[in-house]
């Protein structure tokens, strides 16, 4: 039998297989569906200062406490929900990153009513189709770039918390905006063939 070739990617997610999952699966896909996209920008926003490692392995938890990610559910969380959730072991259990997922529940439905989808505003600081880089190397990775600097300013005049540049970007290679993954991994031509539907 022919010897089976390793799939050479992107060295962060090491031998984790949880890693190597998302890694293979969903890092740097591109994403339109609004639950999914407010999902990522919570996650990201609850990493500040940790691994994303951490977050992934809570994930689960996270889906549950938060409902599922449904912005409109949410963005009605009272004092007694925080209170629960700051007693839920299975997540982070920070009182300003969580008040701030339930503002930011509030101000992405504005968004919604605005555009029509957090989507459509989301993708139209990039024109609507993701960005291509050819990094080598993951030092050449920047962890902000001009274009997450003016995203971020923009969600934080619009009542955004927990969106710094760093964490806007990051949240960027997530959901496909940019492709991050390095050249010689597997995924950067699979994501590079991608034609992702426009938005309206």
């Amino acid at each position: 039998m022919p010897k089976k070739t390793a799939l050479i990617r992107c060295p962060w997610p090491r031998d984790d297989a949880l890693y190597q999952a998302y890694h293979d699966e969903e890092w740097g896909k591109p994403v339109h569906d609004d639950r999914l996209l407010f999902e990522f920008l919570i996650l990201e926003g609850m990493q500040a200062g940790l691994s994303w490692l951490t977050i992934l392995r809570k994930r689960p938890n996270f889906r549950k406490a938060f409902v599922k990610f449904d912005p409109r559910k949410v963005a009605r969380f009272d004092k007694k929900e925080i209170q629960s959730l700051m007693q839920n072991a299975g997540i982070i259990r920070n009182r300003l990153k969580i008040e701030s997922a339930i503002s930011n529940a509030q101000a992405f439905l504005e968004v919604q009513k605005e555009f029509g989808s957090f989507g459509k505003y989301q993708w139209d600081f990039i024109g609507g189709q993701p960005i291509q880089n050819n990094f080598r190397s993951f030092k050449e990775i920047p962890p902000r770039t001009a274009l997450s600097d003016a995203w971020s300013k923009d969600l934080k005049k619009r009542g955004f918390r927990f969106v710094g540049s760093t964490i806007v970007y990051a949240h960027m290679q997530a959901v496909g905006m940019v492709n991050d993954h390095l050249v010689d991994c597997f995924r950067h031509r699979e994501l590079k063939k991608l034609r992702p539907k426009r938005l309206a």
